[in-house]
């Protein structure tokens, strides 16, 4: 069993640990860590590292998903659960230093997976990882990843904005890597 901490609107924990299944239950606010690789493409724009989810997962099986994400276990913060799970989805062993803080996103969702309601309620530390990654030399989670690949960050902007749902992604975090990026690109000149 996997037990979260119950956290407030700011992402703190109010002291409440609730098993992960229950959580999705009732809705509760909860935390997650995100990390987005992103590299340049030959096109003089990005593409993003989508994972797609392993068919056995609890929620939204076989979607393209962020490049690496999970829930924080109770005790944990946010940075080395990014750390942690990196390493564990696929096999990059990350230094803190190499994830960049881009903001805390608010996310909620309510679908129905395998006939039972599932309410997501999850306040997430989103990061950036621009180091070189070769899909080739990852190690995938095989219960968590079912394979890689890079999309281009306008055709993946699109395909979220249209309503595929074979993508699982919040829009709000795109638009952060959009704004992360053209700042970046301002200070690099």
């Amino acid at each position: 069993m996997e037990f979260l901490d119950i956290r407030d609107k700011n992402g703190n924990p109010t002291g409440e640990v609730k098993e992960r299944s229950l959580v999705h239950a009732d809705g509760d606010i909860h935390g997650t860590s995100h990390v987005w690789i992103v590299r340049k493409n030959e096109k003089g724009s990005y593409d993003l590292l989508l994972q797609k989810r392993s068919e056995n997962k609890d929620a939204f099986p076989g979607c393209y998903d962020i490049s690496s994400a999970g829930h924080l276990p109770a005790g944990q913060d946010y940075l080395s659960s990014a750390l942690r799970e990196l390493e564990e989805e696929l096999g990059i062993k990350a230094k803190p230093e190499q994830l960049h803080f881009m903001g805390l996103h608010e996310g909620c969702c309510e679908e129905t997976f395998y006939g039972k309601p599932f309410k997501n309620h999850e306040i997430s530390h989103v990061y950036l990882y621009q180091e070189p990654v070769n899909i080739e030399d990852l190690t995938l989670q095989k219960e968590e990843v079912q394979e890689v690949c890079w999309l281009d960050f306008k055709e993946c902007c699109k395909k979220v904005k249209d309503g595929d749902r074979k993508y699982c992604l919040f829009p709000e975090e795109l638009l952060m890597i959009k704004k992360y990026l053209q700042f970046y690109l301002k200070s690099s000149r």
